[in-house]
């Protein structure tokens, strides 16, 4: 398999993160979507990351596409629920994660993008999308179980992965805020999570 993204990227990080839990083998092809000379639409129509290749001709696109596939191909550590209830539970929480970050992917382009000018960017439209991320963040915190040592129960599942992908992806690109500030079910989760491996190693960079 072949994994094509940007090592900023929070999805293209849940995505590597579910690889190295499964102990999947895998390439990494480092592609930047915004740059002008990027390839990547000749793989993923939308010109979107992640991109995974399979068997050189085949590819699935979208984060929760592939990490649901991907779930599949090994009994090792199973992080979505085969069905009924535990697995919209599991799934809400991915979906809850990826709406934070879309809200929060969204701001960072308007503040930030080089296509427009100072004098097109949109404060009401910054303000619209922090405070979802706040609210996402609310929710996620209000929803947290204080009893156990994860999400949904006493093992990973993807829930995790997703919430603490999230996370780290606000403070990486906006570390001037305490996005965990009075959110201490949050701050706990991504710090028991932060030293294990699949985490550690895939951590954002440019």
């Amino acid at each position: 398999m072949l994994l094509i993204g940007s090592l900023a990227s929070p999805y293209v990080r849940k995505v590597r993160i579910v690889l190295a839990e499964k102990k999947l083998d895998y390439r990494f092809q480092e592609d930047n979507p915004w740059a002008a000379d990027t390839q990547l639409p000749q793989t993923n129509p939308l010109g979107k990351v992640p991109a995974l290749v399979l068997d050189g001709k085949e590819v699935l696109y979208d984060s929760r596409v592939i990490v649901e596939y991907l779930d599949t191909l090994s009994p090792v550590g199973r992080l979505i629920p085969a069905g009924g209830r535990e697995r919209a539970h599991v799934k809400t929480w991915e979906a809850l994660a990826d709406g934070v970050l879309d809200a929060g992917v969204a701001m960072r382009l308007e503040q930030t993008w080089a296509g427009r000018s100072d004098a097109q960017r949109c404060q009401a439209w910054v303000d619209r999308s922090l405070d979802k991320v706040q609210r996402g963040l609310d929710a996620m915190q209000a929803q947290a179980p204080g009893a156990q040592p994860f999400l949904t129960g006493q093992h990973l599942s993807l829930a995790d992965i997703a919430v603490v992908t999230a996370v780290d992806w606000l403070a990486f690109r906006f570390p001037q805020q305490d996005w965990l500030q009075g959110r201490p079910a949050l701050a706990a989760l991504r710090e028991r999570l932060a030293p294990r491996a699949s985490f550690a190693d895939t951590a954002p960079r440019l």
